[in-house]
């Protein structure tokens, strides 16, 4: 009998809905592979496939032009080193642009770069960074674990803080903003679970407009708006709207979609994720969507919710592979489970996270006739 619980459940297409379904093609990158990146039909089947040199550095996403923007992960070559063990995880560091034949076009270098990067439509990319915090400034990181730093080489404590880092298409820092210089410590603790090896943890970053900079703090629960000429947080959502949450995303309506994870949720001692979209005017939620039992629907760590040109939402429930489609009523409609497990395929982060997974950080789904231009399928 098969002892991996997701391969048992199933995996590939589960079910779909055609008649309700934006359809098109599906994008994800496993994030235990060795740098495979695969387009699936609305069968499941997989209509192209990216091999790099490069495990994930979280995830990929095609462009306008119908290249490849893929961050890769650093740490298992020879090119960088891990700050501390979840480093290895969820760092990247190779910022980069393929073609469908996965020749390399592009590439913007920061051994320091983490979760997110956000190439834009000049070339340029906005991403997030760390720098680290040592003596009186780590210790005044407030909340979190006690005694979970990170370590420097002389074994004193290191706490990480978030940088947000843009570079036009030549790879010169045009704007930078530090978490440390512009978030209020006491304002902005750690929660009390959370280990301090990083502060406030930046997992998702997105232009707003030309002004402004959307960020997702995960080890704060909250999501922030930057003004980027003041570095000042113009608009806060806090722990108790978000918990945990990830990839927080402008809306052409003005509201901004979020994957609220659910792991420390205030008020709540079950958790479960969701998926809500907020008019930041009010703060209202004004659409969400749970699964119908509740519960059935949670991932502790990452995931993402694209909002379709059809009004449908694809939803990553990443940590167990599940990428779901509902309609706005919240009707699923198209269910894949990603088949592709393995163990990381350097050694060294591998003996330190030995389970198969086939976990992804988050999905994008793009239209037929798109798929069709770029001649990837």
């Amino acid at each position: 009998m098969e002892q991996h619980t997701l391969k048992r459940r199933g995996t590939g297409l589960i079910g779909s809905e055609p008649e309700n379904s934006f359809g098109g093609f599906t994008l994800y990158a496993p994030l235990n592979g060795a740098g495979q990146v695969y387009l699936v039909d609305e069968n499941g089947e997989e209509a192209h496939r990216w091999d790099l040199p490069y495990r994930p550095g979280r995830h990929a996403r095609l462009l306008a032009d119908g290249s490849l923007a893929y961050n890769g992960c650093l740490v298992g070559s020879e090119r960088a080193e891990p700050l501390f063990d979840m480093w290895r995880k969820y760092s990247g560091g190779s910022m980069a642009r393929y073609d469908r034949d996965g020749t390399l076009l592009s590439e913007f270098v920061d051994p320091m770069q983490h979760h997110d990067a956000n190439h834009l439509d000049d070339g340029g990319i906005l991403y997030a960074a760390v720098e680290p915090l040592t003596g009186n400034c780590a210790k005044s990181v407030r909340g979190g674990h006690p005694g979970t730093e990170a370590v420097d080489a002389d074994k004193n404590p290191v706490v990480y803080a978030d940088v947000i880092r843009e570079v036009d298409a030549d790879g010169r820092l045009v704007w930078e903003w530090k978490a440390f210089d512009h978030l209020d410590v006491e304002a902005f603790p750690l929660q009390p679970h959370y280990w301090r090896e990083q502060w406030p943890l930046i997992n998702s970053v997105a232009p707003l407009g030309t002004d402004r900079v959307i960020a997702s703090l995960r080890s704060v629960s909250g999501v922030i708006v930057i003004d980027r000429a003041s570095g000042d947080v113009v608009w806060h959502l806090d722990s108790t709207v978000v918990a945990q949450q990830h990839h927080a995303t402008p809306l052409d309506n003005g509201n901004i979609l979020i994957f609220d994870n659910g792991t420390f949720r205030h008020g709540e001692s079950v958790t479960y994720s969701r998926v809500i979209e907020v008019d930041p005017a009010t703060n209202d939620i004004v659409w969400n969507y749970t699964d119908p039992f509740r519960e059935g629907f949670f991932t502790p760590y990452m995931g993402g919710a694209q909002r379709l040109r059809n009004g449908n939402t694809l939803i990553t429930e990443a940590a167990f592979g599940r990428i779901f489609e509902v309609t706005e009523s919240g009707r699923l409609c198209w269910e894949y489970v990603v088949p592709h497990f393995s163990t990381y395929p350097d050694a060294a982060t591998a003996s330190r996270f030995p389970a198969q997974s086939n976990a992804i950080f988050r999905a994008y789904r793009y239209s037929r006739e798109q798929v069709t231009a770029w001649g990837l399928a």
